[in-house]
């Protein structure tokens, strides 16, 4: 899969492509769906796919205090966008100039002459343009004059409830891990580099790998039973994530991960973590004595929880 950053670099695409367009937040079901089928039109038509999002997600732009809190960060997102088979992803600066593009001058600047859209596949909420005045009804008449096909991805329920981004994100936030890989389609996860941190689990007793999260608001809070690759081998763990409210710190979210019976140096790695089952809420302790007991309780269920299931 290529990346492709901003409309200048879209010169692979001059014998046209099959795209698709949106945030594709956290690639849930019905994302994976509408991908599916825009595999399906690349090998019907010979020609590329390419998904278009961008880059702050647009209620980012426009209310970044009150945006809904991210599923996955920009390289999370290439990595599963990458998985579902996606050829190219076209990333676009969401930006003052983007924002007051009209929805036909969109059409006109991105997909007719950037991209050379031969088939567009989209949701049948989308919404694009300057105050969204772009819809499915627009694109398909415009699809008609600059000839190109539309069409609208089947909606994908669970539960009769429509599988969404946000539906990810409210469940998340209950932490019904279950239920949350049932609309994912695999196990929720967070990824970052292993920095160095206060050093405070190893004091306690229980060192744990401080993982960078670059995120204002994390989609989840609490102790969690977890996983993560290591050279290979599949390591079984606990993780604390949240502010931290036990000790003096910046007020943004930590990822803190204590991998069983592990020693070696972790510092300057990526490591994805997976999450399995939440233990319990995160909780402000009055001593740093209490802080170790709930760690060691922490360790102990994670343990009991794992026994007996092998490392794959």
């Amino acid at each position: 899969m290529q990346l492709l950053r901003g409309l200048h670099n879209l010169r692979p695409f001059s014998g046209g492509c099959v795209a698709t367009i949106g945030n594709f937040d956290g690639v849930h079901l019905g994302h994976q769906a509408i991908l599916a089928r825009l595999r399906e039109r690349s090998l019907e038509l010979g020609v590329p796919s390419c998904a278009v999002i961008f880059e702050p997600q647009p209620r980012e732009f426009f209310a970044p205090d009150a945006a809904p809190v991210r599923l996955t960060r920009l390289r999370e997102k290439l990595e599963l966008l990458r998985e579902q088979g996606v050829d190219f992803v076209l990333c676009l600066p969401f930006n003052r100039r983007l924002r007051e593009l009209s929805a036909a001058e969109f059409v006109h600047h991105v997909l007719v002459e950037g991209l050379k859209v031969r088939h567009l596949e989209v949701g049948d909420d989308f919404r694009f343009g300057c105050d969204r005045s772009g819809d499915f009804d627009f694109l398909a008449r415009a699809g008609e004059s600059e000839g190109f096909t539309v069409e609208a991805a089947t909606t994908v329920e669970i539960d009769g409830i429509r599988v969404s981004s946000s539906r990810v994100r409210e469940v998340l936030a209950t932490g019904d891990l279950h239920t949350v890989e049932r609309l994912l389609g695999r196990p929720y996860s967070l990824s970052g580099c292993v920095l160095h941190g206060q050093k405070l689990g190893r004091q306690l007793g229980s060192p744990t790998a401080n993982i960078q999260l670059k995120r204002r608001k994390a989609p989840l809070n609490g102790v969690f039973l977890v996983s993560t690759q290591v050279d290979g081998q599949r390591c079984h763990g606990v993780a604390n994530i949240g502010t931290r409210p036990s000790v003096k710190g910046d007020g943004r979210p930590h990822l803190e991960v204590h991998l069983l019976d592990f020693s070696g140096d972790l510092y300057g790695r990526h490591l994805e973590v997976t999450f399995h089952q939440k233990l319990r809420d995160e909780q402000r302790f009055s001593s740093l004595e209490e802080l170790k007991a709930a760690i060691l309780a922490d360790i102990a269920a994670a343990r009991a929880y794992w026994l007996g299931q092998p490392l794959d």
